[in-house]
């Protein structure tokens, strides 16, 4: 198993900091590619706190899978132990359906309008999480398995595994080319990681035309290198989905993990403008749209 960070002695402050902690609570009432998995039945109770700064944050989406499909005994096994590596949200949702707007929520913090699949999209200027950690001297990229080359900005590819309607940045104007990139560009040393990248799955792989096992036997052959590195590099893993197969409740799968996150279910509410939020929150960026009224996840930080 991977073996996760070994937490340091906490300082003097830190002590303090916790024990204040808990008494407010009182007062209110390894070479294989599986994570180490959490006590069974743990629960990461939703208290408040700052969120951290990683050096690096790397978000997966896949496709049109509803929580229970994935996550459990019958659903993917290598994304079911990172489930339990890391902090599972038992209540996480996708805004609508089909799946482009989805994609341009969590990039944006609104869906513009959009309803439908269609493509081209448009959207101008319109502000970003992309543009936000340009402004403030960060960086941003956007990895699409098959994209057929670096800035392409067409509707699919030639064999029809990529799609511009999972491909959120390139519909803004103000996101430049160069942070268009097919997978393949996905730096071997994960130190030149932008501060945040994106990486959507192909239309197989991301199990929107294949299986679920097939989107997990992705994962698995994707994920670990950078989870294991990330443990010692102050970096986090986001994986979560852009809808489910099409019910009301839109009930996704979501998990964060990496060396500051606290294994365990989380059961508040989520969605993802709170994903938005949480990643606008670690770089002290403005919240955008509906982000603003959207608490960040907390709760679930190593201290």
């Amino acid at each position: 198993m991977i073996r996760w960070q070994q937490h340091r002695p906490r300082s003097a402050r830190a002590l303090v900091a916790a024990l204040m902690t808990a008494l407010l609570v009182s007062g209110c009432g390894s070479g294989s590619t599986e994570p180490a998995a959490a006590p069974s039945g743990s629960s990461v109770p939703s208290v408040a706190g700052a969120v951290p700064q990683p050096d690096h944050v790397l978000l997966v989406v896949f496709e049109n899978e509803a929580y229970q499909q994935v996550i459990g005994a019958q659903g993917a096994p290598y994304l079911t132990s990172l489930a339990h590596a890391g902090a599972n949200f038992t209540n996480a949702h996708g805004e609508q359906h089909p799946s482009q707007a989805n994609y341009i929520a969590l990039l944006s913090g609104s869906t513009h309008g959009v309803t439908d699949d269609s493509c081209p999209q448009r959207l101008g200027d319109q502000p970003n999480l992309a543009r936000q950690l340009f402004d403030s001297h960060r960086s941003f990229a956007g990895y699409s398995e098959g994209l057929p080359g670096a800035g392409f900005i067409g509707c699919a590819s030639s064999d029809g595994r990529y799609a511009r309607k999972h491909n959120p940045w390139v519909d803004f104007a103000n996101i430049p080319a160069s942070a268009n990139l097919p997978l393949s560009a996905l730096p071997i040393d994960f130190a030149a990681l932008p501060t945040v990248a994106m990486v959507m799955p192909n239309l197989c792989n991301d199990m929107h035309d294949c299986s679920v096992d097939t989107g997990d036997a992705w994962a698995r052959h994707h994920l670990p290198a950078y989870l294991d590195w990330a443990r010692t590099h102050n970096s986090l893993l986001i994986v979560t989905f852009d809808e489910d197969d099409n019910t009301t409740a839109n009930h996704i799968p979501t998990v964060f993990a990496g060396p500051m996150v606290r294994p365990g279910d989380v059961a508040d509410y989520i969605n993802h403008y709170t994903i938005l939020r949480t990643i606008e929150d670690m770089y002290q960026l403005p919240p955008l749209g509906a982000a603003v009224a959207t608490p960040p996840v907390t709760g679930i930080w190593t201290p």
